[in-house]
């Protein structure tokens, strides 16, 4: 039989507020649940509104399959991440093998730095600005947000994506998330870039020229000067003014390329590297603190509507919700935590069948459930109070129809075992032979044992 655990790995709080919010958009899109078993194992495990509301999403989730669907969409993702990780480790290689060329001809200084620095400072105005107007989420963020979507595979996974962006906009972390991937994205590209650029000027000898149509040597003395100071603090070299002047021919001094080559790391590392992993720090800082305060909104009208189901103000019977707009086929599972004793109970019987027969010492007899409230008072008093051993006794004349099977899931899902007893006809009846035989199939569909004859042995002993 299958485990019945809501989720067969532990989830962290982030997991289960996602999954509830999944499960919400699910609803809105697709109309309301069969959720009678859920509701009931929500009340069963107490606790406040949301805590309720979070039990039965997650029973949902297992029993529906977002659960796997979330570990299929986290495989996805982590997928989509080692691409991108990849891509940022190739696109930083790229960018110091552009600034640097192939030693062959002498490196403009300016055009190195601007193959190094230039799109990073674009990327890095456009995402401040994107910060500043309230932006949430940058192209790379959903350029992941879709590899991992489409990684995933996953038809159930629908719903994950849209409800990890509306859980994570009402604390305002999404900026925050996406901010961490971006900068780390970024630091990525520039310590491969840093790293490559390091292992070129290690092997090759490069010379260092500035050139200028309209603009003297004191322009470049200044900006070389300006750029360089704040690496210098942080022990990079700095050319002086005359290496700065004499630089605008190629320099044969050994002194003048590593005093060139010093700088060029240092700028590079001073205003690409260390501000991106500044940044990258303070987005998930800002993450971590955000993500402890998330919380499921219960103004919302999809949580609104199960405050009644859940902390319901009075009991009441009959029909209460429309009809689930999607059939949960149904299944049958097994109690893993403590139980005790054996139990035979019956499902419709026909008042003309003596019941119950005599029962073996030690094992109790729950009756006979013909109404929704006896049916409701045992999974009640199950759910408190699960035995080790259940026996389900059923009348195989009657038809197995979708409700009679689904009561039979439940039960057996409330018990350590479970097997079910298909009655004999009474005496002078016959049972139908295709009947006996859809009862059959049924239950093997259930994954439920099943036999005609008494399993009072097995109810006394737990063996035959």
């Amino acid at each position: 039989m299958s485990d019945t655990n809501p989720i067969p790995t532990p989830l962290s709080r982030l997991d289960r507020l996602w999954l509830t919010e999944a499960i919400r958009l699910r609803e809105e899109h697709a109309g309301p649940l069969e959720d009678a078993e859920t509701n009931r194992r929500a009340n069963a495990a107490g606790g406040d509104l949301a805590q309720r509301i979070q039990a039965r999403a997650l029973w949902l989730a297992e029993r529906d399959g977002q659960s796997q669907a979330l570990q299929h969409w986290r495989q996805g993702a982590q997928w989509a991440g080692l691409l991108l990780v990849l891509l940022a480790l190739l696109g930083g290689a790229g960018l110091a093998f552009a600034a640097l060329g192939d030693g062959q001809r002498p490196v403009n200084l300016f055009w190195a730095l601007g193959s190094l620095l230039g799109l990073h400072l674009l990327m890095l105005l456009g995402w401040a600005l994107s910060f500043g107007l309230g932006g949430s989420t940058s192209l790379l963020g959903r350029t992941w947000l879709w590899l991992s979507a489409r990684l995933a595979r996953d038809a159930q996974a629908a719903h994950l994506a849209p409800a990890l962006l509306l859980l994570l906009q009402r604390r305002g972390l999404t900026r925050w998330g996406m901010g961490a991937l971006v900068h780390g994205a970024w630091v990525l590209t520039l310590g491969s870039a840093l790293l490559v650029l390091l292992l070129l000027l290690a092997t090759r000898r490069y010379g260092f020229v500035w050139e200028t149509t309209i603009l003297g040597s004191d322009t470049f003395v200044f900006l070389t000067r300006a750029l360089g100071a704040l690496p210098a603090l942080l022990g990079f070299s700095l050319p002086d003014a005359a290496t700065i002047r004499a630089s605008s021919s190629v320099l044969a001094d050994d002194s003048a390329r590593q005093a060139w080559s010093g700088w060029l790391l240092g700028v590079t590392f001073t205003y690409g590297l260390v501000p991106r992993l500044v940044l990258g720090l303070f987005c998930v800082w800002r993450w971590l603190q955000g993500r402890a305060s998330l919380g499921l909104d219960l103004g919302l009208p999809g949580y609104s509507l199960l405050r009644e189901r859940l902390q319901p103000t009075s009991e009441r019977l009959g029909v209460c919700d429309a009809a689930p707009a999607e059939r949960v086929e149904p299944r049958a599972g097994s109690q893993n935590g403590r139980s005790e004793g054996a139990l035979l109970v019956a499902i419709e019987l026909d008042d003309r069948r003596h019941w119950p027969p005599a029962l073996p010492k030690g094992v109790g007899d729950a009756g006979v459930l013909d109404s929704r409230e006896q049916r409701q008072h045992l999974l009640d008093q199950l759910s408190r109070f699960p035995p080790e051993r259940l026996a389900v006794a059923c009348d195989p004349r009657r038809s197995p129809d979708r409700g009679t099977l689904a009561l039979i899931g439940e039960l057996s899902r409330s018990a350590a075992q479970t097997r079910v007893w298909l009655l004999p006809a009474p005496p002078g009846e016959a049972l139908d032979g295709q009947r006996l035989e859809d009862w059959h199939q049924a239950l093997d569909r259930l994954a439920l044992p099943h036999a005609q004859g008494a399993p009072m042995t097995w109810l006394e002993t737990g063996h035959d």
